[in-house]
């Protein structure tokens, strides 16, 4: 991510320290359209040499960028730009190192804000920034070796023009010899024209001789520089598609679980312009060093430079291919867990469509959804060489067709689909014990161009991230498993959608604690991660794993272990007990485990033991074991007896927080060790309406209780669940304006029945992990 995306990224006051730094020498529009060129040029230091054309070079690209700037909304930061180019030339055309200087202080000024506002892990590490700058010092090393190449194709033509005239001037002289010498009888005066017309010769087949053993050179030095660059140029284009490209890609994969992106897409579109620029330029010079050569006399044309340069032709024809068929990327994915007949979007983009020219006729990309068996063809005949027949889909796609759009500020020519809606799905054949939710699918995003006026026609497509199609909420929390374990662990150039079937503890452990953390915005303990480790590995004790954490993160965790099989003693999986934590925790709470008043991932005996040593009172909060999504409270009674309270759901929160339960409970007094429960549960508490609603009526107001036989002795609270080991018991409701009733009455009353009525329709089927994700997007 480049230094002014992080600097925009900051709290506001931290924002108003940036937005200071910058004034009249360096104003921050020129820091904004210019941000990624100044970045490459000022970020690594120039020797003083190197900036006496800096000046220059900034007016330049402050004019070319203004010129971008059509939309009227942009009018005054075009001004603005013009006049700064002005200031620029009139104040620093004698002096550009002082620009040059003053432009790295106001950077030096902007990191180091950044760095006290965010951490030092919002700036790239050193290793990142040399990195990149070795990459941008290649491109303009590059740059230079191709202008030099384009002044010495002009030097090579204008030789190889001054050479066709004095030959032609020589042959002429030759002609005129023999014309004397045939014309009739010689005398004085035709010997010593004749005479004089030899030595002409002789000294011009001299300098002819001199310059065509210059022009072989020249030619032979230029191809050799043709070739170096082009060996340049693909090494920067690997390091550019095969790394840069590729984390990009990667990171993207891997925030569909929650991982944050570092790599910026504008950064990689910049270099992949920059390529794309020196690659159409240096495919130029050779056709033109080709045109030159073949044009010349015959005593010039040298055969085996001819058939380099068609190689060589052929070689930067393939860089560019290669160049314009990986930067069609999906900048927005589709969603991975798909539900039929739901609306949903995605965005398409090609890096170096701008400067191709390819929007002067906008290209039309059109998708459709694949297997995986299909896509594994697809790429097997793309590595064959050519596509080989179109795709067989395995469903329908409305909206699923449009044409690419340029944007000039941004120089990003991008399609957004905003209303996609998955119409119907075939199934494949399944396997075994292998379900809907195991299918993985794709959607293939396809388009074709030409540049040059139609001298190259290129056919472009990509693959999504492999989604999961489901047709009912119920199926959602599968389909988020295959592609949990899909996005965190698929090898890179894989077949798709080849996975491993186990992986370590310590690898599955790191993807839980992310998607846990992303939807929450509280992380996960040492002591959570290993309580998780007990739970999948079915242990009923700590003991039962190994104490060191190496060694239980080397534990070998399956597929299966993952989400198919149940739990002991319980109808579910560990990932279905997962999913269901994390929901009910970003839905209801989320605050309340932020501020570590939750301690939620315990065992329910290990709770009991701890509670048991403690004052009645003394409550605190776990998430069930037996209940799907469910979180309960355990505290302390006369005589040290421990209870646990039936856990409550989505549903029970949605009705009334926890926080303003547990206000309700008085037998609650103090949150586990010995924190007074109002000291730090009360900013939660929903405060009490006095008046009347509009309409005259009182509103009602649902309260927490416990059994009439909870309050005169807890000796009387056995009432054992056959699925606990200890005993539980049921809270009760009642309103402030109605006598107590309890939970069961409450659910077969109309009130009930109401809410129900009126409760947001698929609550429980929400996409957590969409949700989660869209900011960070």
């Amino acid at each position: 991510m480049s230094l002014w995306s992080r600097a925009q990224q900051l709290p506001p006051e931290s924002l108003q320290k940036v937005r200071a730094i910058y004034g009249e020498h360096f104003p921050i529009e020129v820091r904004h359209c210019l941000s990624s060129w100044i970045e490459n040029r000022i970020c690594t230091p120039e020797p003083e040499e190197q900036q006496r054309y800096f000046v220059e070079e900034l007016v330049g690209e402050i004019h070319a960028h203004s010129e971008l700037l059509l939309s009227p909304d942009m009018f005054v930061t075009k001004m603005k730009l013009i006049e700064a180019a002005k200031t620029f030339r009139i104040k620093y055309s004698h002096a550009p190192h002082e620009l040059y200087a003053y432009m790295r202080h106001c950077l030096g000024l902007e990191m180091e804000v950044i760095q006290a506002a965010m951490g030092p892990q919002y700036l790239a590490q050193p290793h990142t920034e040399r990195k990149y700058s070795e990459l941008i010092t290649g491109l303009q090393t590059v740059r230079q070796k191709v202008n030099l190449a384009a002044e010495e194709i002009r030097t090579l033509q204008a030789n190889i023009e001054s050479l066709s005239l004095q030959y032609h001037e020589c042959l002429k002289n030759k002609g005129h010899i023999n014309y004397l010498q045939q014309s009739g009888p010689i005398t004085p005066e035709r010997r010593e024209l004749e005479a004089c017309l030899r030595l002409q010769i002789e000294e011009m087949e001299r300098k002819l001789n001199a310059l065509v053993a210059q022009i072989n050179q020249s030619q032979i030095e230029l191809v050799d520089r043709l070739k170096d660059n082009i060996s340049t140029l693909r090494q920067l284009q690997s390091q550019v598609l095969d790394e840069e490209l590729i984390k990009w890609k990667r990171e993207q994969q891997l925030s569909g679980n929650g991982v944050p992106m570092s790599a910026n897409l504008n950064t990689i579109q910049e270099w992949c312009e920059l390529l794309a620029d020196l690659i159409w330029s240096t495919r130029q010079q050779v056709k033109n060093v080709a045109l030159v050569t073949s044009k010349t006399i015959s005593e010039l044309r040298q055969p085996h430079l001819a058939d380099m340069l068609d190689d060589m032709s052929k070689q930067i024809t393939s860089l560019l291919s290669t160049l314009v068929t990986s930067t069609f990327v999906i900048e927005k994915q589709p969603p991975q867990v798909m539900k039929t007949n739901t609306r949903f979007t995605a965005t398409v983009r090609l890096l170096v469509g701008g400067q191709l020219n390819v929007h002067m006729t906008p290209p039309r990309v059109t998708v459709v959804i694949i297997s995986e068996q299909q896509a594994q063809l697809l790429l097997k005949s793309e590595t064959g060489g050519g596509r080989g027949k179109q795709p067989v889909e395995c469903g329908d796609i409305l909206n699923n067709s449009g044409c690419m759009e340029y944007q000039p500020t941004s120089r990003q020519l991008s399609v957004s689909f905003r209303n996609m809606q998955l119409r119907k799905i075939k199934r494949a054949e399944k396997k075994g014990t292998e379900s809907v939710m195991d299918e993985k699918l794709t959607l293939l995003f396809q388009s074709e161009f030409n540049v040059g006026g139609g001298e190259l026609v290129f056919q472009v497509w990509t693959l999504s991230l492999p989604v999961v199609v489901i047709v009912h909420g119920n199926q959602e929390p599968h389909g988020w498993a295959t592609v949990t374990w899909d996005n965190a662990f698929s090898p890179p150039g894989r077949v798709p959608f080849a996975v491993p079937d186990k992986v370590t503890w310590g690898q599955l452990a790191e993807t839980l604690r992310i998607k846990f953390c992303s939807a929450t915005g509280g992380d996960l303990s040492e002591d959570n991660l290993r309580f998780l480790a007990e739970k999948i590995f079915s242990v009923a004790h700590r003991t039962n794993l190994p104490l060191n954490s190496l060694e239980l993160n080397g534990m070998s965790v399956s597929w299966t272990q993952f989400c198919k099989d149940a739990l002991p003693e319980r109808n579910f999986t560990f990932w279905e007990w997962f999913y269901m934590v994390v929901k009910v925790t970003r839905d209801y709470l989320r605050t309340l485990w932020c501020d570590r008043l939750i301690m939620g991932f315990i065992q329910k005996k290990q709770a009991e033991e701890m509670l048991a040593k403690c004052p009645p009172g003394t409550f605190l909060l776990r998430f069930s074991d037996s209940e799907l999504g469910g979180i309960t409270i355990a505290w302390t009674g006369e005589g040290n007896e421990v209870f646990s309270l039936q856990p409550f759901t989505s549903r029970d929160l949605m009705l009334r927080s926890l926080a303003d339960r547990i206000l309700d409970l008085a037998q609650l007094q103090f949150l586990y060790p010995n924190v007074a429960k109002d000291d730090v549960f009360s900013k939660y508490y929903t405060k009490p309406e006095n008046e009347m609603l509009k309409n005259g009526y009182v509103k009602p107001v649902l309260v927490t209780t416990l059994p009439p036989y909870m309050s005169p002795s807890p000796a009387y609270a056995h009432s054992p669940d056959s699925h606990r080991n200890t005993p539980s018991v049921h809270s009760s409701y009642f309103s402030a304006a109605t006598p107590a009733q309890t939970e069961a009455s409450f659910m077969d009353s109309d009130l009930f029945e109401q809410i129900r009525a009126f409760e947001p329709e698929g609550l429980d089927d929400f996409d957590f992990y969409n949700a989660s994700n869209a900011s960070m997007k």
